[in-house]
Formats: structure tokens, sequence, C-alpha cells
């Protein structure tokens, strides 16, 4: 069930009974989870932030956000 808070979107949602918590279909799409992939879970100043954690493939398939030659690399 969607729950406006304030100006941001958030879901309710129940933890079941063998404590599991489902993150709605829409947010599984958007951060591309799948069935059994692992997630990283945080918990600072008493909220609870979910991450996906992402694959050496899916981390190596974006693009780089520094552009430096190896000549250059070496001369640090």
């Amino acid at each position: 069930m969607k729950l406006s808070l304030s100006e941001k979107n958030g879901y309710m949602l129940k933890v079941g009974a063998k404590g599991e918590i489902v993150p709605p279909k829409e947010i599984r799409e958007k951060l591309g989870l799948m069935s059994n992939q692992p997630i990283i879970l945080v918990l600072h100043r008493g909220t609870l932030i979910i991450r996906k954690l992402f694959s050496l493939d899916e981390i190596l398939q974006q693009p780089a956000k520094v552009t430096i030659s190896y000549q250059a690399w070496k001369e640090l």
C-alpha cells in the first residue's frame, strides 16, 4: 500500500512471520532487483537503508567517472 509521507513518497510494508520484508514490485523493477539477489541493509540514526549490491558485471558496465591516461596515472 502506497503511503504519502509529507513531500516524499514512501511505502507501508509489514514484516512477515519469518522476518522478511518484500519491497513492492515498482521498487524492485526500478532497482533491478531479482529474486534471491543480495542487498545491503544499513541502520543509520534509526533509519533502515536498503541498497542494491551490484555485481562486478554491473559495476564494469557503468561509465568511468574519471578519465586518466596510463602515463598520467604512473606519474602520480
